[in-house]
């Protein structure tokens, strides 16, 4: 197992599909926020990132953000729209907020991934946690 290497490159998160999930017996994503989710301008949820968050629901499939970004009542106020926890300043690549919400949700590192763009960060702190770490592209804004 390489630190230094995703499980799985995704361009975008769209591409993660339930289908994929489920496939590999995902019960729990935990997912970045800036820049994989979301531009870190964004302010609320994209439809898309809300339809995609709908779908993974309905194939039973938790969503959980984990984020560096230490701003509360920001991450609050953008998760509430579409039914998701949140968790600010997890301070990635520290795994022990990802630990704390497997706990939390009663899942085995088998059933959880996490969802990031950074190696250094999101990769890395899936591999000290011993769950699958996927790796989307940096979010880039579409003109």
């Amino acid at each position: 197992m390489s630190i230094f290497k995703a499980d799985k490159k995704f361009e975008r998160f769209e591409d993660v599909t339930p289908a994929f999930l489920k496939k590999e017996g995902i019960k729990l994503l935990l997912c970045d926020l800036d820049n994989t989710l979301r531009l870190h301008s964004e302010k609320e949820p994209a439809d898309e990132l809300a339809d995609w968050i709908d779908d993974l629901r309905k194939a039973g499939i938790r969503v959980v953000i984990i984020s560096n970004n230490g701003r509360k009542k920001m991450m609050q106020k953008f998760c509430e729209p579409i039914g998701i926890d949140c968790v600010w300043w997890a301070k990635k690549p520290l795994s022990i907020k990802l630990t704390e919400t497997m706990e939390k949700y009663n899942t085995k590192p088998k059933e959880t991934a996490m969802l990031g763009d950074k190696i250094t960060t999101d990769v890395w702190a899936a591999k000290f946690a011993k769950i699958r770490a996927y790796k989307v592209e940096h979010r880039k804004l579409v003109v």
